[in-house]
């Protein structure tokens, strides 16, 4: 028998996560909200454990995780970069850039191929592919970096200007590609302050417009787009960034509030 898989987080995406392990002959140990993460180590002798919590949720989970386990991980989140594993002294985590979502009652649903990078990315790339779930396995951090400011960039802009003009990416880009713009160009500032240095801007802008391609009716503004607005604004005002695109936005939503 294969060895015993550990998900921390059984949401949507966790449920996928468990059915590819469960098909491909792993058993599969859900942590569920308000289990004791610390006495888990006694318990099971996981393979790998995938973290699939919300984002704010993720520090927390990380910081609660048996130490012994760290070399085990696999990260699936979105709005995540390299310094959210590292504060918590990971060094090389598996991560996975997601691009498939999952929706209840609907099955999941890929946009474009989804990056893995780290020593458990084989092991991934052949679970999801029980799916018909398509990933491609990077070569080097700088790879991961990049895949990872991508997908922020995709997630944060399509949020926030679906606040202020709703409808789908393909109504976004073809009606308000110069709004569009103005938003990415903050969200890119923001990602590059938090990363510490700064990425070619143009090939991030055609990645984002190829997953745009991938699902031009993919929704713009989900549930938690104000909370990402707030959050990026933060994270603006630490780094002491104008970003004046997302001010306006962040000012009409609270008049649009009141």
């Amino acid at each position: 028998m294969k060895r015993q898989v550990c998900i921390v987080g059984m949401g949507e995406i966790g449920g996928v996560f468990a059915r590819g392990f469960l098909k491909a002959g792993h058993p599969v140990y859900p942590v569920l909200r308000g289990m004791d993460l610390s006495k888990l180590e006694k318990a099971i002798d996981p393979e790998v454990i995938v973290i699939s919590v919300a984002e704010k949720d993720f520090s927390a989970c990380l910081s609660a995780l048996p130490r012994v386990w760290h070399d085990r991980l696999v990260l699936v989140q979105n709005e995540l970069l390299p310094c959210d594993w590292e504060r918590h002294g990971l060094a090389h985590p598996t991560v996975i850039s997601i691009w498939f979502e999952k929706k209840w009652p609907q099955d999941y649903k890929v946009i474009i191929p989804s990056p893995v990078f780290g020593p458990h990315a084989p092991l991934i790339e052949t679970v999801l592919k029980n799916f018909q779930i398509s990933t491609r396995v990077l070569k080097s951090t700088e790879e991961l970096l990049f895949e990872l400011v991508l997908k922020n960039l995709y997630i944060l802009t399509i949020n926030i200007a679906g606040l202020e003009v709703g409808g789908t990416v393909g109504e976004l880009w073809s009606k308000h590609e110069p709004f569009a713009r103005g938003v990415a160009s903050d969200v890119l500032d923001v990602q590059f302050k938090l990363i510490g240095r700064q990425l070619d801007r143009a090939p991030l802008i055609q990645g984002m417009r190829k997953a745009f391609e991938g699902d031009w009716n993919h929704k713009c503004m989900g549930r938690t787009a104000l909370a990402r607005l707030q959050r990026v604004i933060a994270q603006a005002d630490e780094a002491h960034l104008d970003v004046n695109a997302l001010r306006q936005i962040q000012t009409r939503q609270k008049i649009n509030h009141s």
